[in-house]
This record gives C-alpha cells, sequence and structure tokens, in this order.
C-alpha cells in the first residue's frame, strides 16, 4: 500500500475539513486521534472509499507516512501541543517535520521551534484561518518556522489553500519560528476590530436612526458592492435577512453578551510589550469584556436613563456617512495591525512580506476583503512603508472620508450610543497626525516627581535634563528608559 503524503492529528471540525481537503487535491493523508474512536468513526463514515489511512497509534502513524514524515497538528493550543510533540519526538526521525496548525501563542512556537530543531527535526508554527468552510474548500495558512521545513510542505499547503483571483495562493512563508503564529495572531486581532466597528454601525443604525433588521439587510448588501466588500459584511448581510421557523429573524433574539479565545487579547498584550498603540483592536477586545458584564449593564442602564434623541437629519446621507467612517475606522485597525507586525519583525529578526501577508488574507480567511488587494500595492510599491497613512492611496481616502467620520463619531457622543472603536481611531488619527502633543508637560510632571529626565527642543535629541523644580531636589537624575 502506498503512505500517506502528509499526517494529521486532531479530528475536531477543522481537522477532518482539512484532512477531507488534502485528499480531494489528490493526496494521501493519514489520520489519528487521541480518542481512537473518532479514527474509526471517521474513517468508516465521511472518509470511508477515501484515500485516508486511519491509525490507532502514533507509531501507526509514522509506519504509515512516507519520508521525510510530515505531521500536522490540530489540536487545543496549550499543553496539548506539548504533549504531542513529545510523542511525536519518540518516534519521528531527524529531518521530518512537525507542523502545528492550532492557534497556538506565537511565544510558545519559538520555544517548541528551538526545542525540536535541537533533537534534529524540523518544526512549522502554521496560522490556518477561514473556519470550518475555509479549512474544506481552501483556508488562508500562515507557516513560519524552519525554511527547509517550508519547501517540503509547500507543495501541500499552496495546493489546498486559497486562491485569489489571478490563482496565486494565500499561503507564502511567513518567516523564522513564531512568525506564522504571530501574523495569524494580529489577524485575529484585526478580526475583533472589524466585528466591532460592524457592530458599533449597526448599533447607530438600529438605535440612532430607528432602521429594522430588513432595511439592514438592504443596507449591508449594498455596502457589500462597495470598498467595503468583505466576508464580514456579506455574512452581515445573511444574518439581518435570516429569519427562523417562526418568520422572525434571529439576529433580534440573540444575547448581547459576547464571547472571546484569546486571540484578541494576545494582541493587545503584544501591542503593549512592542510600544505600539494598538488602540482600536484593543478597544474591541475590551467592548467584548463589557458585553459579558450583561447584568451589570442592565443595573447601570436603570440607574443612568437617557433618551436617544429622534433622528431629524437625512438618513439617507448619514447611512452613507456611517459608511465612510466605517471604512476610514477599518483603515486605521490595519494600519495600527502592520505597525505592530513592523516593530515584532525588528524585535524577533523576522524578515516579514508585508505585501505577501496581505494576498495570504486577500482569499479564505474570515477578514478576507477587496480592501486588502489595496495594501498589498502599497507595501509592493514600498516595501519599508511606515505606515500604511503614508501610501498617496491611503492618504487620498482618508482625507475623503474625514469629515463623514468626525460627522458620525459627533453624533454618537451626543446621542449617548457606545462606539469605542470608531472614536479610539478617530483619537489615534489625530494623534498620529498631530506634530506637537502635549506630551511636554507629561516629560515634565516625570521628571518633577521622579527625576525621569526629558529632551529639549532647543538641543540634539538623545541629550537628557533633568530640572530641579522644588529648589530642593538637588542634580540627581534617574535612568533614562521607555516605559
Amino acid at each position: 500500500m502506498k503512505k500517506a503524503d502528509i499526517g494529521l492529528i486532531g479530528l475536531a471540525v477543522m481537522g477532518e475539513n482539512l484532512v477531507m481537503n488534502m485528499e480531494s487535491k489528490g493526496f494521501i493523508v493519514a489520520v489519528y486521534n487521541r480518542t481512537v474512536e473518532k479514527v474509526d468513526r471517521f474513517v468508516n463514515g465521511r472518509a470511508a472509499g477515501k484515500n485516508i489511512i486511519g491509525c490507532r497509534s502514533i507509531e501507526e502513524l509514522k509506519e504509515n507516512l512516507s519520508v521525510p514524515r510530515k505531521v500536522f497538528l490540530m489540536v487545543k493550543a496549550g499543553q496539548a501541543v506539548d504533549d504531542f510533540i513529545e510523542q511525536l519526538l519518540a518516534v519521528l526521525e531527524p529531518g521530518d517535520i512537525i507542523i502545528d496548525g492550532g492557534n497556538s501563542h506565537f511565544p510558545d512556537t519559538i520555544r517548541r521551534a528551538k526545542y525540536v530543531e535541537g533533537k534534529g527535526l524540523l518544526y512549522m508554527g502554521c496560522g490556518v484561518s477561514g473556519g470550518e468552510e475555509g479549512a474544506l474548500h481552501g483556508p488562508s495558512m500562515m507557516p513560519g518556522g524552519s525554511r527547509a521545513a517550508w519547501e517540503a510542505v509547500k507543495p501541500i499547503l499552496q495546493t489546498i489553500c486559497a486562491k485569489v483571483e489571478d490563482g496565486s495562493p494565500c499561503c507564502d512563508y511567513v518567516g523564522e519560528n513564531g512568525a506564522g503564529h504571530f501574523v495569524k495572531m494580529v489577524h485575529n486581532g484585526i478580526e475583533y476590530g472589524d466585528m466591532q466597528l460592524i457592530c458599533e454601525a449597526y448599533q447607530l443604525m438600529r438605535d440612532g436612526l430607528g432602521l429594522s433588521a430588513e432595511e439592514l439587510h438592504e443596507i449591508f448588501a449594498a455596502w457589500n458592492e462597495t470598498e467595503l466588500d468583505s466576508y464580514l459584511i456579506q455574512i452581515t448581510r445573511d444574518i439581518f435577512g435570516y429569519k427562523d421557523e417562526n418568520g422572525e429573524r434571529t439576529v433580534e433574539h440573540i444575547l448581547d453578551r459576547a464571547g472571546q479565545k484569546g486571540t484578541g487579547k494576545w494582541t493587545g498584550i503584544a501591542a503593549l510589550d512592542e510600544a505600539v498603540p494598538l488602540t482600536l483592536i484593543t478597544e474591541a477586545v475590551f467592548a467584548r469584556c463589557l458585553s459579558a458584564m450583561k447584568d451589570e449593564r442592565v443595573k447601570a442602564a436603570a440607574a443612568y436613563p437617557h433618551r436617544i434623541p429622534a433622528f431629524t437629519g437625512d438618513k439617507a446621507a448619514f447611512i452613507e456617512s456611517i459608511r465612510k467612517a466605517l471604512y476610514a475606522s477599518k483603515i486605521v485597525s490595519y494600519a495600527q495591525g502592520y505597525s505592530l507586525m513592523r516593530a515584532a519583525a525588528a524585535t524577533y529578526g523576522w524578515n516579514l512580506n508585508y505585501g505577501g501577508i496581505a494576498l495570504m488574507w486577500r482569499g479564505g480567511c474570515i477578514i478576507r476583503s477587496v480592501f486588502l488587494g489595496k495594501i498589498k500595492e502599497a507595501y509592493d510599491k514600498n516595501p519599508d512603508l511606515e505606515n500604511l497613512l503614508m501610501d498617496d492611496y491611503f492618504r487620498g481616502v482618508m482625507l475623503t472620508l474625514e469629515d463623514a467620520w468626525r460627522e458620525v463619531v459627533s453624533y454618537g457622543i451626543r446621542a449617548g450610543i457606545p462606539m469605542p472603536t470608531f472614536s479610539s481611531a478617530l483619537a489615534w488619527f489625530d494623534g498620529y497626525t498631530t506634530e506637537n502633543l502635549p506630551a511636554n508637560l507629561l516629560q515634565a510632571q516625570r521628571d518633577y516627581f521622579g527625576a525621569h529626565t526629558y529632551e529639549r527642543t532647543d538641543a540634539p535629541r538623545g541629550t537628557f535634563f533633568h530640572t530641579n523644580w522644588t529648589g530642593q531636589g538637588g542634580s540627581t537624575s534617574a535612568g533614562n528608559y521607555n516605559a
């Protein structure tokens, strides 16, 4: 019997669908699951009659793989990954490849890559996005790790991944050790931001303009024909159009309490570690935390009643302003996300291809959108672009959106409609485009109470001064550092 091209461990929804995807593209796949009954159920059910080999042990999986052996882990992030690595190290041989396709935290991937490669094997951390549908028909894949491992798995991953219109694969080598999982983490953070922005636009139209689900269905359908054309706008359109068996809009009966799995939080923590102001995505995470405080919010709403005033302006014109504000805020979110990737690349020594990352996100993943093509063009034109907002195309676009953006945020504030991501994006934009911020006073305060020193406008950068503000503090100053 011919041996398998690749093995996969972990037959949950994503794992099963990836196996079916691989087999449909002509690859033989060997599968194993810790609960071996799942293996039997899969190979005798959905995988029956296909080129899929069920294995009841790690040893049997090894024996059914062609050399160099390639094992794709689709298990829960955390200890389970480390446990399977130990089991695989006990049976695999030097030159074999372990690929973690789960949502592992990138520092864990850095650690595991060093450990596994110290044993003579090759290691990759591969972000996979697109949900179960993407896994089955073509996900976006973000592989990082050993370059030699990438060359070995490239024919498989680039065959099973999503493709853009010209056939380019939404999968390419990202960078060393944890780079793939870092980029996937940023992807998920941007996903948090995109979803919250859409939700805030929804609340503005529902509570401020009094629009029905049917009207919202039509609006999001129209928006999906504009620059906002994307998977998330498309599914939002469909959600507002969906009716249950009683003819009622399901979305109107869903409790306003959001969940999360942690990747958005990781993105915010990484931004703090890199001193990158990732304000929009971090607010999107906090918005989910605030939504989870449902019982407290009910009490607070009763204690602080406020009535949203009836909208008296031109609804159609204001809906267009909301669309523009959403687009402007979305651009800021991606600009912040790319700034974080640039900072991390410098910290960890990764050579990230920013245009290539936009291409990987163009198809198959949750944040896929037409807009990503413009990001790819910007970084193809200038790979050293400091910030997306400094690209000529995006500068021109932002100048056309700014007035509408301010109008919408102002309205929301006056009406008492919360817009944490719309408003934080605008605040960041204003700060980023302001030559003189009030941090001079902040530095004076720090020097006053802690002798932390400051730089002067009339002296070379990097020269630090301390003032004895009270006449009693002496001339000793603290060391210089950025916090």
